[in-house]
């Protein structure tokens, strides 16, 4: 595949199972690029030992979100810059793959896990969210309230911990493990924990709060 076809921008369909502010988010900000063929590698994987299932989670992945260009998430440097698969690493059962390439120099790999989830990789393995649908509707969910918000606090380190979130709901569809999403009368926070645990670095957590907002920036299009 040559370089102009690798950044064309095509037309895709936006993929299913995600709220309407997602697919709002998708369409709006996000473009799609040429996926990659994974069938072209089959043999060669499962020549290293592959399983074939794990090739078709690959495959899977690369049908539905290979290609998908979205803005600069709010931690992790921006996440990854294309959502591509990539060949999976074992061993058994805990085999991984390759998410999306990163924007900038990191410690860690943005992949696949196990189960699906989405999440770091540095020797250690921290899942951020269980699957990709939930990253993307985190990035959605933070381009609303950033948008929706009278004030933004950030929080770091043992101030995170320090969160009362009493009278907080979890937000369901970002599906989240380290990182997590809480909503309450007129404000929405934002928990990311996946440096910190990915690195043992506590002084990475990080809580966003975005307060002010009336009952379409708690919501906004999630149906």
């Amino acid at each position: 595949m040559d370089a102009e076809a690798k950044i064309m921008t095509i037309s895709r369909e936006i993929p299913p199972g995600i709220t309407r502010r997602a697919q709002f988010f998708i369409g709006a900000h996000g473009h799609w690029a040429a996926r990659a063929d994974i069938k072209q590698y089959r043999d060669q994987w499962m020549e290293r030992g592959v399983p074939k299932a794990q090739i078709d989670r690959v495959s899977t992945y690369e049908a539905v979100w290979g290609g998908l260009v979205l803005p600069p998430a709010p931690h992790y440097d921006g996440g990854p810059r294309t959502l591509s698969g990539d060949v999976p690493e074992g061993p058994d059962p805990d085999w991984h793959f390759w998410a999306g390439d990163q924007r900038t120099a990191l410690p860690y790999a943005f992949m696949i896990g196990p189960r699906g989830e989405f999440g770091l990789h540095a020797g250690a393995w921290t899942p951020l969210h269980a699957g990709i649908e939930g990253w993307v509707e985190a990035l959605a969910l933070a381009d609303h309230a950033r948008r929706c918000a009278r004030t933004v606090t950030t929080l770091t380190g043992d101030e995170v911990d320090g969160l009362d979130l009493d009278g907080f709901e979890a937000v369901s569809e970002v599906a989240g493990l380290a990182d997590t999403w809480w909503r309450g009368t007129d404000s929405l926070i934002a928990v990311y924990r996946g440096e910190a645990e990915v690195m043992n670095a506590p002084q990475c957590r990080t809580a966003t709060i975005y307060s002010g907002l009336d009952a379409w920036g708690l919501r906004g299009l999630n149906t």
